[in-house]
């Protein structure tokens, strides 16, 4: 075993892998933006990490990765090893390691960071471990988990679905996982554009899963191709990772102009173009009919508003499908965006221009958007959560002109019928009540206490998690409720 420098750091900055340049990725370069560590590399960038003792790292994360631990594999070059480290902990870690946020996160919380030498490049090293050990032929060791016999069915192949299949698998319970779409990943597939997470990744992964034993049934909704009764006769369990896809209406004045489109029918139909038609586009997502068309971008002027990832990866895909000019309305200030501060580098980087404390009023135009009318914002009182709220200042309106108008402002769950008539009982915002978890991140002030495990729902053998519990949030939070709720639904089998 090679003994790390105690001042490593201080010899090897922070780096990340090489980029696509920047006037390919202006050209239309779907690539996924970074590349991969090589070996030297990897190994230099691990050799960075302090191993603090008090893991802040991990503490950062919601799903406790031991990063401390896989990181001194990797400077290692134990690289089976730490991926089986990364998976201990993580049902998703190549995906989390391309789509978190992690400088909001685990690299925010690195004692480097804090030092301001630069966090340690968490995120590509998970990214380049996973990667590594896959193309290397290593697969999750389940030689110690003989079958129990039990049967679970999963509604959702979404990420909080696919972490509940991988923890029951690794249990030898029988996962069978129902989606109304042709390919598994939900959003991950067809709502991340292919520069932060290419289809091949989901691809593996679920190669991955069906060599646990998990099995896919793909197409099938439930409640109109199977209904919810023949799951519960039929499994032991249920799980529920529903997702959310309709669109926050801001309720502006001429949404219905042509020109003007929510996010994620954008990016939707943005993928087929770009990357051709699949089968996961063969239903309409829901909310919206299968025509709604994508505009031409090419040379036009484009708005989009809100500052979330979704924005952002409205704003980026714009840039690359020709737009003249390109610009981000956000009704805060950049230090309270929600999305992370990475793709907003990244996005400034490429061109768009970000309008901050602005907050909409109204799209312009007789029958095609020309503009939108915008006021100043500044921020007021904080509320309960501590969020200050956002006043508009008398007096200062503003137009700013616009060919294309894309709403970016999340989206909400859209509970299907059959909940209700099963006695699953809905918050007033159409999230699912679940038992709260006993550590971890919270989906709600108000978790129901009626269930009495964690994720658990009103009705005793149907479990939920994910942005259908807690509403719109990340890849990493989904992936940490379906890992807790797998936990309790295995409790109820003893």
């Amino acid at each position: 075993m090679s003994r790390k420098p105690l001042f490593d750091f201080l010899d090897r900055p922070r780096e990340m892998p090489a980029r696509i340049p920047l006037e390919l990725r202006r050209e239309g370069d779907w690539r996924e933006l970074y590349g991969r560590f090589g070996e030297a590399e990897a190994q230099h960038q691990a050799g960075r990490c302090l191993d603090c003792g008090i893991a802040y790292c991990a503490h950062g994360c919601p799903l406790h990765n031991r990063i401390p631990q896989w990181l001194e594999l990797a400077r290692e070059g134990r690289i089976v090893e730490a991926a089986a480290l990364c998976h201990e902990t993580n049902p998703l870690p190549e995906i989390c390691g391309r789509v978190c946020p992690q400088d909001r996160l685990c690299e925010g919380s690195c004692t480097l960071h804090d030092g301001g030498f630069g966090a340690v490049s968490i995120g590509a090293m998970e990214k380049y471990i996973v990667d590594t050990a896959l193309a290397q032929g290593w697969r999750p060791d389940l030689s110690q988990a003989p079958a129990t016999g039990k049967r679970v069915a999963i509604v959702g192949a979404g990420p909080a679905g696919l972490s509940c299949a991988d923890r029951l698998a690794r249990a030898g319970v029988q996962a069978t996982v129902f989606d109304r779409y042709e390919q598994i990943g939900g959003l991950l597939h067809f709502g991340i554009p292919t520069f932060k997470l290419e289809r091949s990744v989901l691809q593996m992964r679920r190669e991955v899963l069906e060599g646990m034993g998990v099995e896919f049934r793909l197409g099938v909704e439930i409640g109109r191709d199977i209904a919810i009764d023949a799951l519960l006769m039929d499994f032991d369990a249920v799980f529920l990772g529903l997702g959310t896809y309709r669109y926050t209406d801001g309720g502006l004045p001429g949404q219905d102009l042509q020109g003007v489109l929510p996010a994620l029918p954008f990016l939707v139909h943005n993928g087929r173009i770009v990357h051709g038609s699949d089968g996961a586009q063969s239903r309409p997502i829901a909310g919206w009919e299968d025509e709604v068309q994508l505009p031409e971008l090419r040379g036009q002027r484009v708005v989009v508003l809100g500052g979330g990832d979704t924005g952002m990866d409205c704003v980026r895909s714009a840039v690359r499908l020709g737009a003249a000019q390109v610009t981000c309305v956000y009704r805060r200030d950049e230090a309270n965006m929600p999305g992370s501060a990475r793709e907003v580098a990244n996005a400034r980087e490429e061109g768009v221009a970000f309008l901050f404390n602005r907050q909409p009023l109204a799209l312009l135009g007789e029958d095609a958007v020309c503009g939108v009318r915008v006021v100043e914002t500044r921020l007021g009182a904080a509320d309960a959560r501590g969020r200050q709220s956002v006043e508009n200042v008398p007096g200062s309106e503003s137009e700013l002109p616009a060919d294309v108008v894309i709403i970016a402002f999340g989206f909400q769950p859209d509970p299907p019928q059959w909940l209700h008539a099963h006695g699953i009982e809905l918050h007033a915002n159409g999230r699912i009540r679940v038992g709260a978890p006993t550590s971890g991140p919270r989906p709600s002030a108000q978790d129901d206490q009626k269930a009495s495990l964690p994720f658990q729902t009103t009705h005793p053998r149907i479990f939920a998690g994910g942005d259908g519990v807690r509403g719109a949030d990340l890849v990493v939070t989904a992936a940490y409720e379906g890992r807790e709720a797998a936990a309790s639904i295995l409790r109820t089998f003893g």
